[in-house]
């Protein structure tokens, strides 16, 4: 069974910066369009941002453009997210896991599931 793992949130002062990682278990992620999703105190999860599976296609939601980039390294198996300028509003636990795709070079926000245990961000000074 597919399985994600989820690492590197914690605490952070507003403007700093955490980078988050994801790898599978029993998959190999290059294989995968990857999502990272982010769900904040009494939301739903939305998914922030994707990237493709050939030619590194990325795409941010309208929250975290311009501040958060999405990475892939497939030798070490991992996708990454790092986060810059980060706010009260970046706060909640922040899962990854596969996407809907048109194509191995497009991806959407859309998650398809399943994720990891989700990994806990908090912005507070």
């Amino acid at each position: 069974q597919l399985q994600f793992v989820e690492s590197g949130g914690g605490l952070v002062q507003p403007g700093g910066s955490l980078r988050l990682s994801c790898t599978t278990t029993r998959s190999n992620v290059g294989d995968l369009a990857i999502g990272w999703f982010r769900q904040a105190p009494g939301k739903v999860p939305e998914g922030i941002s994707c990237i493709s599976i050939y030619d590194h296609f990325t795409d941010y939601s309208n929250s975290v453009k311009g501040r958060f980039t999405i990475s892939r390294d497939n030798a070490k198996n991992t996708v990454d997210l790092q986060m810059t300028s980060l706010k009260s509003e970046d706060i909640g636990r922040y899962y990854c896991g596969p996407v809907r795709t048109h194509s191995s070079y497009s991806c959407t926000l859309s998650g398809i599931g399943p994720y990891g245990q989700g990994t806990q961000v908090i912005v507070s000074s």
